[in-house]
């Protein structure tokens, strides 16, 4: 354990994102601007920096999308930070997928399961949104890199709205403009 946590900064650690495995509906990554929240701003564990190097180096590594929630909790408390970061994100999430998915199955064409699902669409794209503005902001805000930054936004978009390509390749793309120094 980092010797700025405690235990009951890895209790609360669980707890939070406990309570987040319930609404990252889309995935875990939609819940990133309350991770910023709280692992930055609030308790100062990480950087801005960090915290978005952790992202990225998870999101381009191979393997699951959940991985950066273990890079957090490894930044902010070593193994057992990333222990308690991964079973506060997938024990609730698991279990509540396993009984819905259940259910669901079952009523799959009643008008309400069709209803609840073409809503979540609105709000995983909301969600998104947000954790690309939390991951973007300090970059955007930064005078040296903010012309770069809003060059590959607009790339990404526009390759995302107009093509089927793999994000991989933005994110190599996005990786070699960084090690270049361009952004």
């Amino acid at each position: 354990m980092n010797a700025n946590t405690n235990s009951s900064d890895l209790l609360g650690l669980f707890g939070h994102f406990l309570l987040l495995s319930l609404l990252a509906v889309g995935g875990a990554i939609t819940t990133v601007p309350d991770m910023h929240r709280y692992i930055v701003t609030e308790h100062h564990w990480l950087s801005d920096a960090q915290f978005t190097a952790s992202i990225a180096i998870a999101q381009a590594a191979p393997g699951p999308n959940v991985l950066f929630v273990a890079v957090l909790g490894w930044n902010v408390a070593g193994p057992l930070g990333a222990l308690a970061t991964m079973a506060g994100s997938l024990l609730p999430s698991t279990a509540l997928s396993l009984w819905a998915t259940r259910w669901g199955t079952q009523r799959r064409e009643t008008r309400g399961v069709r209803a609840f699902t073409a809503g979540l669409m609105p709000l995983t794209l909301g969600l998104l949104l947000s954790t690309g503005w939390v991951l973007a902001e300090p970059y955007l805000l930064s005078d040296a890199h903010r012309w770069g930054a809003l060059a590959l936004i607009a790339l990404s978009v526009a390759v995302m709205m107009r093509t089927r390509l793999s994000p991989i390749w933005l994110v190599l793309v996005g990786m070699t403009a960084g090690a270049l120094g361009w952004v």
